[in-house]
């Protein structure tokens, strides 16, 4: 009886998440010959990976696509660490609010993911362009203006803040799952506040910390909005290549390939948490 309930899920995934992963594959690996006929090939692969040469030689489209991807790489990375720096703190002060506190800090986490990712987006716009409010209130100060929209900069702001409350949310779940006789009983065997952070808080929301880091850097990496409307229309990131092979060049095959390999550091990334938690794990069942 349990398996019945069961079968409409396997379907729905399957039909949206099995399928449109193996067709994305198949487009990847594939290509229409010069009879029309469908061949299988690695072009797509090492057309991403052709190295960089001198000259006009190679389009420049086909020059930057390994630059991108380090550029995405890096600036998902920056906006992890960043995010990480900030929303520890955050969710370690809620688990220490009383309960009246910590709804009120919660609601105006919240608050903002229920208006539209886009829209969410659009307002920094606002915020940052020549005439924006950073600048207006930089001017009624009488400091210089800045010019930090179409930048790195703004795009690691739009980032950092769609991003955060993903990873606050999963370390103050781990922290409010944290016994606190723990932290009792290291302060009684003389620990001070430093000590009990680093040997028993912070070890104990690791898995937390895990999953936020996860949920923060794969988003993070894919991105196409926030590079498209904060960085302009020249600022590319590896989900904007791909949303350009799709929707305004037509080549889905690439398209495909540049996706698989997005999918690839996406596994790579989880594995290599996947065991830096599995490490962590088996150092704490040591310890206890």
């Amino acid at each position: 009886m349990k398996r019945l309930f069961a079968y409409p899920y396997i379907l729905w995934m399957g039909i949206f998440i099995v399928v449109p992963l193996l067709l994305v594959v198949y487009y990847s690996v594939t290509a229409t010959g010069p009879d029309g006929n469908t061949i299988f090939t690695f072009d797509h692969f090492r057309r991403f990976f052709a190295p960089i040469t001198p000259g006009m030689d190679q389009p420049l489209r086909e020059r930057i696509f390994v630059s991108v991807a380090l550029r995405s790489i890096r600036l998902a990375l920056q906006s992890t660490g960043i995010c990480l720096l900030l929303g520890y703190p955050v969710a370690y002060i809620m688990t220490r609010k009383e309960y009246s506190e910590k709804s009120v800090l919660l609601f105006m986490l919240l608050v903002p993911m229920w208006m539209n990712f886009l829209l969410r987006t659009y307002a920094w716009l606002t915020i940052l362009e020549r005439n924006g409010l950073v600048n207006q209130l930089l001017s009624r100060m009488g400091l210089p203006m800045i010019d930090i929209l179409y930048t790195d900069a703004a795009v690691l702001l739009g980032m950092v803040y769609n991003f955060l409350p993903f990873m606050i949310l999963p370390i103050y779940t781990s922290l409010k799952k944290m016994d606190p006789r723990l932290i009792e009983a290291a302060q009684d065997l003389g620990a001070g506040g430093v000590s009990v952070f680093a040997r028993v808080v912070f070890p104990l929301s690791l898995p937390g910390v895990i999953s936020g880091i996860t949920m923060v850097f794969m988003p993070g990496a894919a991105t196409f909005i926030i590079s498209n409307l904060l960085g302009g229309q020249q600022y590319f990131l590896l989900g904007n290549l791909v949303e350009m092979q799709f929707l305004n060049v037509g080549d889905w095959h690439f398209g495909s390939a540049i996706a698989v390999i997005m999918m690839l550091l996406m596994v790579a990334s989880m594995v290599i948490l996947s065991l830096f938690d599995k490490g962590e794990n088996q150092g704490r069942s040591t310890i206890i």
